[in-house]
């Protein structure tokens, strides 16, 4: 049997744009496959543009700590492509084994014939595939890109659709006002299906998302702020809702955002009808959930030696302008813990706006070194970040690596040990990852 690289090789023949929202092909595949997606377990479906995955990975995290099995389903990974297909199991699931796998693919590439689709489009009907083979409680199942005509978007029933907070991003497919891209992921909104929605940044998103979830009939519809809230009180989280108060731990992730994220995720999973799942599973998912390249610190490691003794590094792939803006408010969240100065080591794509992102550090980064992001065509160069950054008030140099950022750290003069956060670009994040030996697991 082919190698599911060989097998992915090939998809990228079949249709010449990376990225072409429809239904139609995955619709296509699917009845081939003898639809799959109408054999899987209770879904989740979750869209959003910031803290999709986080909230994914809180429901996880609580489903497993409650006896359950979660298949889950997210993009993009981090290093290999295998992390975006767990398959649920007792006590934790697993990324999907190669063998595996590549059957998927190669039976998927057989049903389709040739025919065009997009490489996202076959690589979901492969997961949609695995996962009605394969027992367990729940699906929770990521959108790609927008959700309205997303490949994930094939699910007539889910148990629930969730949609975390809208920013603006991927203008190109999405809109470029925060109104059109609310409308874009509310439409995975279904008739008769719980809508739960994120407390949200923007007054105009919870408009839209709301005004989307009366008219298609989605029911109930549950409202961050209004009929579930969650704050934290004494240093720990408080969530409540309609009929319930929980006093628990605060999550394991870092930064206010991740309360929200973590009050989402509850919410929806009662929603669901996963509401018995119980205090003791809600207190060991938020203190056990892990998310790699969120938020995450870098303990060990080839490129955790590299680093100037006392120091922290820390790893982010937010990219967007309101990533941008959570992950500065989280920094400086940790800035009143201790006074490690800020150092940022940042990798960009072109088709972000740098300028946005950037911004939100102004003030709290005491100096940036811009690296190129290795084998991507689409990344912008090393320099123009810098330039970016010099031009929105960063102290801006730049590096050829990440190791050399790295090793450049204890050449800039600091009265305390800094505070590294490499950030800018989930490629980079994954690139990182591998290069510092702790790939995701």
């Amino acid at each position: 049997m082919d190698s599911s690289d060989a097998l992915m090789g090939r998809f990228l023949a079949l249709h010449p744009r990376t990225i072409d929202l429809s239904l139609g092909r995955i619709q296509r595949l699917l009845a081939a496959l003898n639809h799959p997606e109408r054999r899987l377990p209770p879904v989740i479906h979750v869209a959003g543009t910031n803290g999709k995955g986080s909230t994914i990975a809180f429901m996880r995290a609580i489903l497993e700590a409650g006896g359950l099995a979660a298949h889950v389903y997210t993009s993009p990974h981090l290093v290999r492509f295998h992390e975006r297909i767990r398959l649920g199991g007792i006590g934790g699931g697993t990324f999907v084994p190669e063998d595996r796998l590549a059957d998927a693919f190669a039976r998927c590439e057989a049903a389709n014939a040739g025919d065009p689709i997009t490489v996202f489009e076959i690589t979901t009907a492969a997961a949609l595939l695995l996962y009605s083979e394969a027992p367990a409680d729940v699906l929770l199942l990521e959108v790609g890109l927008g959700g309205r005509v997303d490949a994930t978007n094939v699910i007539d029933q889910p148990a629930a659709a969730v949609v975390t907070p809208i920013g603006r991003d991927h203008a190109e497919y999405l809109g470029d006002t925060v109104e059109a891209v609310a409308g874009e992921k509310a439409g995975i909104f279904k008739r008769g299906c719980p809508a739960v929605i994120a407390a949200q940044d923007y007054a105009e998103a919870d408009a839209v998302l709301c005004r989307r979830a009366e008219a298609v009939g989605a029911g109930p519809i549950l409202v961050g702020n209004q009929d579930f809230s969650v704050h934290e009180e004494r240093g720990r989280l408080v969530y409540q809702d309609e009929t319930d108060l929980f006093d628990l731990p605060k999550p394991k992730l870092l930064g206010r955002h991740q309360f929200t994220n973590a009050g989402t995720a509850i919410a929806a999973l009662r929603a669901a009808g996963f509401g018995d799942i119980g205090t003791a599973a809600l207190e060991a998912g938020l203190r056990n959930v892990e998310w790699p390249g969120r938020l995450q610190r870098l303990s060990r490691g080839r490129l955790a030696a590299l680093v100037p003794a006392g120091s922290e590094l820390w790893l982010d792939g937010g990219h967007n302008i309101d990533g941008g803006r959570i992950l500065a408010a989280a920094l400086a969240e940790l800035g009143e813990r201790s006074e490690a100065p800020l150092v940022l080591v940042v990798g960009l794509l072109g088709t972000k706006d740098a300028e946005g992102f950037l911004r939100h550090f102004v003030g709290l980064s005491r100096a940036l070194i811009a690296v190129p992001i290795a084998g991507q065509i689409a990344a912008r160069p090393a320099e123009e970040v810098a330039q970016i950054a010099e031009g929105v008030g960063l102290s801006a140099r730049v590096a050829p690596s990440i190791e050399a950022a790295l090793a450049s750290v204890s050449d800039i003069a600091f009265e305390h040990p800094p505070r590294i956060l490499i950030c800018g670009s989930l490629y980079l994040a994954g690139a990182v990852l591998t290069a510092n030996g702790t790939p995701p697991v």
